[in-house]
């Protein structure tokens, strides 16, 4: 007899696809931790892939596990009756008990050797507290680079701030903070969810408006799927945040993030920029607060502020640009452009969570975002459209009525000097561009007998 064949004809088990390593790094993330350890208990060959191979726990989302989840979510009556309830220890802090199943978990982690494999460690939606992100920053036994504590609970926002001053010091050692990139203040990525069919039907005799009929509520649905769908295509990306979005991020932070910003520039990135607009530049902005009757001047000076609005990619409605130039990517400074969400599954650089991702492969758009300070006055809420500084002089002297203007035909450059303004053509009006939007909703207020009727 021949030699046999017969391990040569043996078909490919999952544990030799998984035991390869590029294998295990592109179907790990996908893959949540409880499917893990289920998986390395079938047999050994899979629990020596899963647990001494650095791919599979390189990308970690607790975010759906219940035991990360806080069983007590309510405020802690300190030296109460309730308190002791819930800690069972004098001895236990809050910190302690609100961070105490993520602690738990990292413990367990450890034990298992895993722990440093982490790379990329997603906590959105549960309880974070601020001395347990210090530890992420700070501690040897992690290896996290990208951070994910969007919609975090128990979260002390001022003391966070204390810490992440404290890890980008001048005199931090060699090599920290490990982590790079933190996402914080966008929403957290939701998980899509099948529509539920509607069983109860709507009683007759109640009467409803025509907007809350089934069908306009469906054409109400595909509107702004049409929407979404055009801004993807007028962007070539999908990213929000270089594409016509408005308000990209719900919760306007609080100014003291934005020397947070300042600080970590180069350091550590966010899923956050700075404006960089021309009122944030004492250079170019006019630095006196106030006009002579006493309201804001439109080039009066700025702090550094969050951008909260993306603009999209084709600038001004007059000169398609911006004064501060868009922030390209490869070409201008990491810092200018955020962590984009979804968080990256198969990388843990500042890169990988930046670089948009076109819909043909094209290069990528240039990035226009502004804070809300800089546009008001200039910007419509509803189609987004906008005018930069050069092209549209602003709140003050375009919301006078055209008496006012042909009475005030002198102000102020930026340098202070005085100029001869033309009369002002108003584009924007309580926050809808007067050419189209604030038309629109006039026209239908007087057919509906609403506030301009």
């Amino acid at each position: 007899m021949g030699p046999s064949t017969f391990c040569d004809d043996l078909p490919t088990s999952l544990a030799d696809l998984l035991s390869n390593t590029l294998i295990l790094r592109q179907t790990a993330p996908y893959l949540p931790i409880s499917a893990l350890r289920n998986l390395s208990r079938t047999c050994k060959s899979l629990h020596h892939a899963v647990f001494q191979s650095p791919e599979a726990f390189r990308y970690l989302d607790l975010s759906p596990v219940k035991s990360a989840i806080v069983p007590f979510d309510g405020p802690l009556d300190v030296g109460g009756v309730s308190f002791r309830a819930e800690r069972m220890d004098e001895a236990l802090t809050e910190d302690d008990f609100y961070s105490g199943p993520l602690r738990h978990i990292f413990n367990r982690l450890e034990k298992l050797h895993v722990l440093r494999n982490v790379h990329t460690l997603v906590l959105d939606g549960l309880s974070v507290t601020a001395e347990l992100v210090k530890e992420l920053l700070t501690e040897e036994r992690f290896n996290v680079r990208i951070l994910s504590i969007r919609e975090a609970k128990h979260m002390n926002e001022r003391k966070l701030q204390q810490y992440l001053r404290y890890a980008v010091r001048p005199s931090r050692p060699a090599g920290t903070p490990r982590v790079k990139g933190i996402y914080i203040f966008g929403p957290r990525d939701r998980t899509p969810r099948p529509a539920s069919p509607v069983t109860r039907k709507l009683s007759a005799d109640i009467p409803r408006g025509v907007t809350t009929s089934q069908g306009a509520q469906i054409g109400a649905q595909w509107n702004e799927k049409s929407q979404q769908a055009l801004d993807a295509v007028l962007a070539q990306t999908e990213d929000k945040w270089y594409q016509s979005s408005g308000k990209i991020i719900p919760k306007r932070p609080s100014p003291e993030w934005a020397e947070i910003l300042q600080a970590c520039e180069g350091i550590i990135a966010f899923d956050a920029v700075l404006c960089r607009g021309p009122r944030h530049d004492p250079s170019k902005a006019y630095v006196r607060d106030a006009t002579a009757s006493g309201a804001t001047h439109p080039s009066s000076f700025l702090r550094p502020t969050i951008a909260t609005v993306a603009l999209g990619p084709s600038g001004c409605e007059t000169c398609h640009s911006s004064p501060e130039g868009p922030a390209v990517f490869g070409d201008s400074s990491p810092s200018h452009h955020p962590l984009l969400s979804p968080v990256p599954l198969h990388g843990s650089s500042v890169r990988a969570a930046q670089i948009p991702h076109t819909l043909d492969g094209s290069a990528p758009p240039p990035l226009i975002v502004r804070c809300e300070d800089c546009l008001k006055g200039r910007w419509c809420e509803r189609c987004h459209k906008w005018w930069d500084e050069d092209c549209y002089t602003g709140s003050v002297t375009a919301q006078r009525t055209e008496l006012q203007q042909t009475e005030l035909t002198e102000s102020l450059k930026p340098d202070g000097t005085s100029q001869l303004l033309p009369k002002q053509t108003i584009k924007v009006h309580m926050g809808l561009c007067v050419e189209h939007c604030l038309r629109e909703e006039m026209m239908a207020g007087a057919g509906s007998d609403g506030m301009w009727g």
